[in-house]
Order: structure tokens, then C-alpha cells, then sequence
């Protein structure tokens, strides 16, 4: 280990002292030399190669490297050398050489009269392989990220890539050379010989260990590089750097973050500035949510000139009033808000939340920069602003102008957008789901998503945790938490902005910025995220993951009675990511034994339309009794035969059944059916059956998010 630490120092000694020279003469990137320096340092394979200034030296130099060779032009200030006609491949003769020499070099000064041409690199040609590119790129939002793909068309095209938090390790590198569409050409397709999957990780190890190592490195550049059957070389090595210094996001500790966030979620009291006794007021909507929400703390309006709203003692400002107070809600125009946060500071105020409007997301950043000085100044935590507020069932507690609500159950959400906020209101009192909280972030001033999730992991009323946001303002500490939170409890995610119309939009809705949605999409797989692709998947994954059981194994068998809906719902599995088990003689022949001889066994198990309640019975009783299958879904056809509410209750009592002798397993529900299988679905949740109506995608995504989120905390 020490041995390996020494290495690391001499290397970053090494890394110093290049970058020291590179500053000194303004330059942004490195030359070839410098970085073929640097890469011999970290210990990344490169072909060998020596820098001539004439044309004779690099016919020399050619013949001591051997043919064929590659020469390149170096000079600073041309980063792209095949644009500038600044290289040649598969030079073969000392002549050549020399001509080529000057070609390039004329073509380089062509491109750029005033480009400094310090000579030309000669580099042995690699050949054979499969061309991959390696790099690094910095994130506005995540930081140093490494990056891996395949190169050639595949990535300029196709861009075939993939993104993981930088430094990774010998598995998440591994993992990389999975994560691409063309993954299978690493393994050797029509006889082609497979890669060096370890020479391939270690580099990307590497690469990761540098541009976390080396902070003023912001892109890197190995492409391509050659991938073989006995190691990986890169050909080619760009190297940019920037030496302004990057003001770092202020960031409490968890034990900070948690002590502020108890008392903003639960608090004993609680503050309404611009508090109103008029109907059609914020102030006045959250003073009857906070009394008709059956909140029991502490209430005070605040209010310059009244002496009494809503029957309570109202003061002129927070200072006067005696007692401590958890938090403020402020319901007064963003010009006032200011002055108002200053005095809650100085009560020791632990939250605001601000519900005004008119700060950045109107494009006015210079007052949200006012506010967020004047919370830093005084340790107060920022919700909002440009919010609807918060809700916090487990203290009846309504923090906000929206309708008030009180169905309790264990999923807490937030958002970004007030309707979206609305839409989890009224999808969770449609469908029965209660939550714990529902929490609107806006233009995330201060407290954000991560801080959220600091509080939720060990809020005893909270069993998943479901997010719609537009950006993240530090990706870094979101995915840092997420992966500690995402072990224990489910982390849903909606990221909005996934096309580029879509990221305009998220760029002009409440201050957000957004990023590259493939950094977005691996960074949360990184983290152990579940990603929802639509507000409809965000708000099924939090009302469904809850309720089913943890899978102990990847197979899964369908029982339909339409053999329809056995192909959707196979499809829909291939969808999800889910393994359909292939079927043991055996157990196959279990099967034959209650379906008749024209339905189908294998998986699906198809046991017709025309069955009776006891066919559906003995199947799903059979798949719940054989420890080879894991998850069960079921298809079912509505007939007269076995109408949907008979159906629904064979299903539950057969599973209760199971349950009570310890036999607990997933089992999700598609009924297709005239309008009576709506009651069905929902008997069938209301027993723990995660079921749908009219839908075989549905039901097949809930389960396909339980088997994501028990995969990514090593459940599996």
C-alpha cells in the first residue's frame, strides 16, 4: 500500500511541476510532450514516440521507433491536430517521413499563421484492436466525471458513452465497459478477438485517479485508444486545463444539516410573516392550513398593524414575539423579504420558508444573492424561494397556501414546479397513498435535495423518497448522499429536461440549469437512484415500491389468462430489465397439472380465458410455494366465468395464506376487463397487490423499480 501511495505522490509531484510551467506561459492545455509526460507519470500506456524540430530528426527517429510510424504536429495553440492537417498515419519510409514533416508543419501554419510550432511528434502506429476512447470531462454540477466509450464514428455519431463520478474503482470501471449500447464488440463478435477488460478498467482507473488527483485539469482526452487482446495503449493523449479557481458551494455537515432540517420538518413553533385575517391571501390560506391541518405547536401571525388574525395574537415582527420559534413561512412580496429574514436571523430563526416569487426565476438573481448572504450571515435555511411550501403529515403540519392535506402513509416527495406539487396532492388522495411529506424546493437557494435526503433517511415515518427536479445546484453532495441513503431506502428520481426542448425549458423555469441529461442518467445509476422516466412512472414507483416485498432472486414468471397479455407483459419485462425464468421440466409439468391441455406452460404460464376461480387459485399458490421462483405476474382476462372481484379475492386469500406460513413475494397485477376491474385493482393494493387496470406496462415498471433499487443496495 505505502509503495502505492509513494507512487501516487511522485505522480502528482510530476503533475505539479508541468502544470506550473503551463501557467506561467498562459497556456490552457498541455503539449504532447508534456502530456506524454504526465501519462508516463500516472502510469497509462502510450506508444512509444520522440519530438524532432527538423525533418531529418524525425526520419531518424522513425527508424529507431520502426515503421509504420504517426507524425503530429505540436504546438500549443492547436488542440484539434486532424483539422489543421496536422497529422499523417502509416508513414513507411524515411522519405516519406520527411515529407510528411513538411506538409504538416505548412498545413499547421496555414490553420494558424500565429501558432507557435514547436515541432513534430513521431509516434509508433498501433495497430489491431478495437478503438475506444477514454476521458475525463468537469461537470458544472457533478464535478470530475470519467468517461468511456467506443471511439471512431461510434462516438462522434452515435456518441456511445458513459459517464461515472470520478475516482472510480476497479468494479465501477468494470461496470463502464457494460454501460455502452456496443458493449458486446468488447467482447469479440463474428470470431473478433475479445479486449483486456483489466488492462481496459485500469486505465479508466487511472484517468479517474488523475483528474481527481490533478483539480486544474478540467478535459482529458485518450483517443483513440487501442483495446486488445493483451492490454490497451493510448494513441493519442489532449490534455486542457484552467486555472481559475472555482468558488467551492458551502456545504454544512450531515450532523449541521440534520440538527437544522429536525427543526424545520418537525417544528414546536412556527412563524406566518404577512400573515391575513382576508380571504384570497397566501398569508390568510396558511394560517388555515396550519389551524385546520390540526397542527398542534405553536402559531403566530405576523402582521405590522393587526392585533389578532384568525384568533391569535399577532405580532409586528418575529422579534417581539416571547417564545423561540423552529421556523418562518413568509407570505409578504420578495421586496420586503429582506428586512424580514434579517430579523428572523436575529430571533435565531432555524428555517424560511419562502413562498414569494420574483427572485431568479424572474431573472433576478442580484436579490436571491441578497437573501442567500443574509441566511448565510445569520445560520438560517433557506426553502425556496418561488415555492408552494411544505407539508409534514407525522405533525398534521401544512406550511403552505395549497390545499390542505392529511392523508398520512410513508412516502415523502418534493418538487421543483408547484404543479407538480399539486399533481402529487391530488395523485396521492386519488389513489389512497398518503405520504409523509411533500416539499417544494423552487429555485433551491439554499436547502436542496441532498438536504432532503439527509433528513428522510432517518425520518422514521418515511419508507421511499420520490423527487421531480429540473438540475441539481451541487450533484456532487446529491449523489454522495443518495448513495448512503439508497442502501437503506428507495430514492426515485424524475429528472426534467431529458431532450434538449426539454432542458430549455427546465433552463427557464425557476433558475435551473440544465445538464447533460447521459451525465444525469449514469450518475444516478451510479448513486442507486431509480430514474422515472414520467411524472406517472415518479408517482406509481413511490405509491408501489413500499408495498412489495424485497425479491430474494431474479426470476420471474408470468400467469396469464390472455395469452395477449402474456406477450405484453414478456415485452415489458424485457423493458424493465426483469428475467423471465426459464422454466424447469419439473415445475413445468407442476403447472400442466390445473391448466387445460390447450393452454401453454413454460413462462408465461398461460391458463386461458375460460378457467375457473380454482385454476388461478392452484397456479399462483404453486408459484408461491417454489423457492425457484422470486416475483410473480399475473395477466388477467375478465370473463364470467371468474369476474374481477372473485378474482381479486382468490388472489388475496391465496397469498395471505402464503404470507401467514412466512412465504412473502412480490407479485404485481394487469386486469384487462370492462370497468368493474378498477374496483378489483384497487382491492388487490389495498391487500398489498401491487395491481392495474387497462395497463400491462405499469404494473411490470413498479416491480422493475423494486428489482433496481434491491440490486443497487445489494439485496441481490
Amino acid at each position: 500500500m505505502n509503495g502505492h501511495v509513494d507512487v501516487l505522490d511522485d505522480a502528482r509531484t510530476i503533475a505539479r511541476s508541468i502544470l506550473e510551467v503551463v501557467k506561467r506561459e498562459g497556456r490552457t492545455s498541455l503539449t504532447a510532450p508534456e502530456a506524454r509526460e504526465l501519462c508516463e507519470a500516472w502510469r497509462i500506456p502510450i506508444p512509444k514516440e520522440a519530438l524532432a524540430t527538423t525533418a531529418d530528426e524525425a526520419a531518424a527517429q522513425a527508424q529507431a521507433i520502426g515503421f509504420p510510424v504517426v507524425l503530429k504536429i505540436v504546438s500549443p495553440q492547436i488542440l484539434h491536430k486532424t483539422e489543421a492537417g496536422g497529422v499523417l498515419v502509416g508513414v513507411k519510409t524515411a522519405d516519406d517521413v520527411r515529407a510528411g514533416f513538411k506538409r504538416i508543419v505548412e498545413s499547421a501554419g496555414r490553420y494558424d499563421s500565429k501558432a507557435e510550432i514547436l515541432g513534430v511528434q513521431v509516434q509508433q502506429m498501433l495497430v489491431g484492436g478495437q478503438e475506444v476512447i477514454v476521458g475525463a470531462v468537469t461537470d458544472p454540477s457533478f464535478g470530475k466525471l470519467v468517461a468511456f466509450g467506443l471511439g471512431g464514428v461510434l462516438v462522434e455519431v452515435l456518441k456511445d458513452i458513459t459517464f461515472r463520478l470520478a475516482p472510480v474503482d476497479r468494479t465501477e470501471a468494470l461496470s463502464m465497459l457494460d454501460g455502452i449500447q456496443a458493449a458486446a464488440i468488447l467482447k469479440g463478435v463474428r470470431g473478433a478477438a475479445p479486449v483486456d477488460r483489466e488492462a481496459l478498467s485500469d486505465l479508466i482507473v487511472k484517468v479517474s485517479q488523475l483528474v481527481d488527483a490533478v483539480p486544474e485539469i478540467v478535459e482529458l482526452d485518450l483517443n483513440p485508444v487501442f483495446a486488445r487482446t493483451d492490454g490497451a495503449i493510448a494513441a493519442d493523449v489532449r490534455v486542457v486545463v484552467d486555472f481559475e479557481p472555482k468558488e467551492a458551494r458551502p456545504r454544512p455537515s450531515s450532523d449541521e444539516i440534520l440538527a437544522k432540517m429536525n427543526r424545520i420538518m418537525r417544528p414546536d413553533a412556527v412563524a406566518v410573516i404577512g400573515a391575513s385575517a382576508e380571504d384570497g391571501k397566501i398569508g390568510n390560506s396558511v394560517m388555515k392550513n396550519l389551524i385546520n391541518g390540526g397542527y398542534k405547536g405553536a402559531i403566530y401571525p405576523i402582521h405590522p398593524k393587526a392585533d389578532e388574525i384568525l384568533g391569535l395574537k399577532a405580532y409586528k415582527s418575529v422579534k417581539d414575539v416571547p417564545g423561540a420559534i423552529d421556523i418562518a413561512v413568509f407570505a409578504i412580496p420578495a421586496k420586503f423579504v429582506p428586512q424580514a429574514l434579517t430579523e428572523v436571523g436575529e430571533k435565531k430563526i432555524s428555517g424560511a420558508i419562502l413562498i414569494p416569487s420574483g427572485f431568479a426565476e424572474t431573472g433576478d438573481h442580484e436579490a436571491q444573492e441578497e437573501i442567500v448572504a443574509i441566511g448565510r450571515k445569520y445560520d438560517v435555511r433557506l426553502m425556496g424561494p418561488n415555492i408552494y411550501g411544505f407539508y409534514y403529515t407525522p405533525k398534521n403540519l401544512c406550511a403552505t397556501f395549497c390545499t390542505p392535506f392529511d392523508v398520512k402513509g410513508r412516502a415523502a416527495l418534493s418538487s421543483q414546479s408547484g404543479g407538480i406539487g399539486m399533481a402529487i396532492i391530488g395523485f396521492s388522495r386519488s389513489t389512497k397513498m398518503g405520504v409523509s411529506a411533500i416539499v417544494g424546493l423552487g429555485n433551491k437557494s439554499d436547502i436542496d435535495e441532498d438536504d432532503l435526503l439527509t433528513f428522510f433517511e432517518q425520518d422514521d415515518a418515511t419508507d421511499v423518497i420520490a423527487m421531480h427536479l429540473e438540475d441539481l445546484k451541487d450533484g456532487r453532495a446529491f449523489a454522495d448522499v443518495a448513495k448512503v441513503v439508497s442502501k437503506k431506502k428507495p430514492v426515485v428520481v424524475l429528472k426534467a429536461g431529458r431532450t434538449s426542448l426539454g432542458a430549455r425549458a427546465a433552463s427557464s423555469h425557476t433558475g435551473a440549469l440544465a445538464g447533460n441529461d447521459k451525465v444525469y442518467d449514469d450518475v444516478l445509476r451510479q448513486s442507486g437512484v431509480i430514474r422515472a422516466k414520467s411524472l406517472q412512472d415518479l408517482l406509481q414507483f413511490a405509491r408501489g415500491i413500499p408495498v412489495l416485498p424485497t425479491p430474494k432472486g431474479e426470476n420471474v414468471v408470468i400467469i396469464t389468462g390472455a395469452g395477449g397479455s402474456g406477450v405484453l407483459l414478456s415485452d415489458a419485462c424485457v423493458d424493465n430489465d426483469l428475467s423471465l425464468m426459464a422454466m424447469p421440466a419439473d415445475l413445468d409439468a407442476a403447472f400442466r397439472k390445473f391448466i387445460p391441455p390447450f393452454g401453454a406452460a413454460g413462462n408465461p404460464v398461460d391458463i386461458t380465458g375460460g378457467e375457473p376461480p380454482t385454476t388461478y387459485r392452484n397456479t399462483v399458490k404453486l408459484g408461491l410455494e417454489d423457492d425457484r421462483i422470486h416475483a410473480l405476474i399475473l395477466g388477467y382476462w375478465h370473463t364470467i366465468i371468474t369476474p374481477p372481484m372473485v378474482f381479486a379475492k382468490v388472489i388475496t386469500e391465496v397469498v395471505d395464506e402464503m404470507r401467514a406460513k412466512g412465504i412473502n413475494k412480490p407479485i404485481v397485477a394487469s386486469l384487462a376487463g370492462d370497468v368493474e376491474v378498477e374496483e378489483a385493482a384497487q382491492y388487490l393494493y389495498d391487500h398489498g397487490i401491487v395491481a392495474y387496470p387497462y395497463s400491462t406496462e405499469t404494473p411490470v415498471a413498479v416491480l422493475g423499480a423494486k428489482y433496481r433499487w434491491a440490486r443497487g443496495a445489494g439485496l441481490l
